[in-house]
């Protein structure tokens, strides 16, 4: 069972989640089993994100002649990864969602100052009118995350259609979330201890996006 605190979702810490993340926190660590059990990690926050979206009913009739009384997503979704780390996370849903418009947001951190600067976006021209799951492994500082939300809500899309996947959170991303943006749905894998002096979750994983695209 998935824990909740606040709009925030955590997996629940079952044995197979505690190998899958030893593996990709091991910088022994080949590039092949890092992605290899990374995409598994991220259909479980998929599958999860999902669960969060609304459903309204839907009657239909079974091959058997029998009428069923079921439920259907209630609106449309697209993916948006903040690149290029959160590239990593399309195949996942498109693993779990056939033909998903896919948007992109490029933001860049500043070495000197840690702080997130806009260079690229790419939408759907109907993104408002969607739900919005928000790509990016890895949760900091919540500076790249949070001028992406600013972007989708100047594109018309509302804090209660974004929900944010990651890989890795931790404790001061959460914190962001939870005061800036209390409509927004975090669904995350693990909240790690915190940050360290150059503003990288410890004990973290690395740079996640050098390690996955990286050989």
């Amino acid at each position: 069972m998935t824990e909740v605190y606040h709009n925030i979702f955590k997996l629940r810490l079952s044995n197979q989640l505690r190998c899958l993340y030893t593996i990709i926190r091991d910088e022994k660590t080949s590039r092949a089993d890092f992605v290899f059990y990374s995409d598994r990690i991220i259909r479980l926050l998929v599958e999860e994100g999902l669960n969060q979206l609304p459903v309204k009913s839907k009657t239909i009739l079974t091959p058997t002649g029998s009428t069923y009384h079921g439920f259907e997503f209630e609106g449309k979704i697209c993916g948006v990864s903040i690149i290029r780390a959160g590239e990593s996370m399309e195949q996942g849903l498109r693993a779990c969602c056939r033909s998903v418009r896919l948007g992109k947001i490029l933001i860049q951190r500043d070495e000197e100052t840690a702080l997130p600067k806009l260079f690229y976006v790419k939408l759907p021209t109907d993104i408002s009118k969607r739900y919005v799951l928000l790509l990016d492994p890895l949760l900091a500082t919540g500076g790249s995350a949070c001028m992406a939300i600013d972007v989708l809500k100047q594109k018309g899309v509302s804090e209660d259609r974004i929900i944010f996947l990651n890989v890795l959170a931790s404790p001061e991303g959460i914190e962001v979330f939870r005061s800036k943006y209390p409509k927004i749905k975090v669904i995350t894998g693990m909240v790690d201890d915190g940050l360290n002096e150059h503003k990288y979750v410890i004990p973290g994983v690395g740079d996640f996006g050098d390690r996955y695209y990286c050989i």
